[in-house]
Formats: C-alpha cells, sequence, structure tokens
C-alpha cells in the first residue's frame, strides 16, 4: 500500500507523489510541532501526523477483509494493555463480521471508516464518493452503534475532489506518517524495525489485520515493548489530532 494523490491524470500522479514525499520530508527536517496536513486551497485537509510534543503514538489498522488475524491482533493488544488503537474498517467487511466490530469496541478501541466497497475514490465521481462514505458511516453505525468522523479513503488515495466531499459530510481524511508494510509480510524483524527505527512522537502508524498481514500479530509485542522503553504512549487517533493547530500544505 503507498500514498497516492491524483487528480485524474495518470501523468500527473507521480509528479504529486514526489511532491508530497517532498513536503513531509521538509515537515520533518524542520520539526515543526504542529498538525501535519494537506489541505486543499479553501480548507479540507488529510492528517498524516500530530503534534511532536507529548511522546505520543498512535497505532492504527486497517481491516477490510477476513476474519483470521483481527481476534488474535486484538487479543494481543489486550494483553499488552493497549485500549485505544485506532481501526479503520470497511463497512462491508463490518456488515460480514459484527461480532469482530462488537469487540474491538468493547476492548476500547477506536472505530473509523475506510469506506464501503474498499475501492480507490479517485476514480469514482463525487456523488460516488459521497454516495460510499454515507452508506459506510450508516452500516458502520448499525453494527456498532458508534457513528465515524474519521475516514481513511481504500489504499490511502485521494485527491482535492475527496477531500472536498469528506468534509463537506464532516469526515477528517486520516493517512499515515509511517507505513509498516506488515501487509507485504516481510518478517517480523522487518515489520519491527519499519516501525520503530525512525517513529517521533505524533506518529501515525499504518498496520493491517486483514488476513493478508500474517505476521502482524507476532510483530506487535516487540513494537509496542520498544516504544513504551522509549517513552511513548498509545493514544486514538481523535485524541492524537484534538487541539491541535494545522500545518498545511494545498493539494492541487
Amino acid at each position: 500500500m503507498r500514498f497516492v494523490i491524483v487528480n485524474g491524470k495518470k501523468a500527473k500522479q507521480y509528479i504529486i507523489i514526489v511532491f508530497a514525499a517532498f513536503f513531509a520530508a521538509a515537515l520533518a527536517f524542520f520539526g515543526q510541532e504542529q498538525l501535519a496536513v494537506f489541505s486543499t486551497k479553501d480548507g479540507p485537509r488529510a492528517i498524516y501526523r500530530g503534534e511532536e510534543t507529548g511522546q505520543r503514538i498512535a497505532l492504527t489498522f486497517d481491516i477490510s477483509w477476513g476474519d483470521h488475524r483481527a481476534l488474535p491482533i486484538l487479543d494481543t493488544l489486550k494483553k499488552e494493555g493497549i485500549k485505544n488503537c485506532t481501526f479503520f474498517v470497511s463497512a462491508a467487511w463490518a456488515e460480514r463480521h459484527p461480532e469482530i466490530v462488537e469487540r474491538i469496541v468493547k476492548d476500547g478501541h477506536e472505530l473509523e471508516s475506510l469506506g464501503y466497497q474498499f475501492k480507490d475514490y479517485t476514480g469514482f465521481e463525487d456523488q460516488q464518493i459521497r454516495r460510499d462514505i454515507l452508506t459506510a458511516q450508516e452500516k458502520i453505525k448499525k453494527v456498532s452503534g458508534k457513528t465515524t468522523s474519521l475516514l481513511r479513503p481504500p489504499n490511502g488515495s485521494f485527491d482535492q475532489r475527496v477531500l472536498n466531499v469528506s468534509e463537506k459530510l464532516k469526515h477528517s481524511i486520516v493517512h499515515w506518517s509511517v507505513d509498516t508494510k506488515d501487509w507485504r509480510n516481510p518478517g517480523v524483524n522487518q515489520i519491527v524495525k519499519n516501525a520503530t527505527k525512525k517513529v517521533k512522537s505524533g506518529d501515525i502508524l499504518l498496520l493491517h489485520a486483514s488476513d493478508s498481514a500474517k505476521q502482524t500479530e507476532q510483530a506487535l509485542p516487540e513494537i509496542i515493548g520498544k516504544l513504551k522503553s522509549n517513552g511513548y504512549s498509545f493514544v486514538s487517533v481523535e485524541e492524537m489530532i484534538a487541539n491541535t493547530k494545522a500545518h498545511s500544505e494545498e493539494v492541487r
């Protein structure tokens, strides 16, 4: 999975990706203690990290299919005493697995949206994006009682249109600043390294609890242990971004 910002023309896609990478690197270099976001000229934003103060980290898990990995991951988090991760779930998946959704909420984790169909929004018309976001919100609330306000677009792909539609529907787009690449199953040690080597306070870590992520459960105890030993505490994304000032760069 990779971070993609597109405007519908494939030739421009790679230019925007380079721009996004450059912007993220520039923020890291200057060490600005502000909420890091991408925004459009008129204000909608996509959040990919929080403030650098406070030694806080947000662990996030995406789930779009399967029922074999999520429960063992939840068991591991419970054993490690972690109660406030953020799970971004496909609503179509949530409909099929209400018992896992119930467990996520019962264990004290934050439940947010990956959309309904888990299809790239940048290939949708505005009305299709709107319908998918609202359908996902409705279905997730039906199985959990929770109303979503955060959205991670499928595969992390978004553009200015997606930002605009999401804002109108009162959903903030959440990306990530650290990609563990656990979905590639590169080995437990590599996942731990990806998650901890360059982590900073305010980072939002991307992990997965879909069945494709076969090594995440084994990597989690060491990830959590290393982050704790370095003085980090764990918060939900909502806690991470509450009462923060936004530093933004325009998405075209």
